[in-house]
């Protein structure tokens, strides 16, 4: 998979301080082969938005983020316990 991604770098900091992930590590859930990509229908009045459901750093790591210019911008990340849940029933994993 070959994807350019795009961030601001103020939320990146604002992420790194409330959830402690940065956006450059956020990458790594697009290249989960059982990742999750599931539409962000609450917050995509403006634009359509999305979320990545993937493995990384041994846990799942749910990125909100949005398709500009033909780039991923990434918006959000964070270990959530919904993300981990859906990524899970979605590959049939259960616990």
């Amino acid at each position: 998979m070959h994807a350019s991604f795009e961030w601001d770098v103020k939320k990146n900091n604002d992420n790194v301080r409330k959830h402690g992930i940065n956006f450059q590590t956020a990458q790594y859930a697009f290249i989960d082969p059982k990742r999750v990509i599931a539409e962000d229908i609450s917050h995509s009045k403006v634009e359509k938005r999305y979320y990545c459901f993937g493995k990384v750093k041994g846990g799942i790591l749910t990125v909100r983020f949005a398709y500009r210019n033909n780039r991923i911008r990434i918006i959000g990340a964070g270990y959530w316990r919904k993300g981990k849940s859906i990524y899970e029933k979605q590959n049939k994993i259960h616990k």
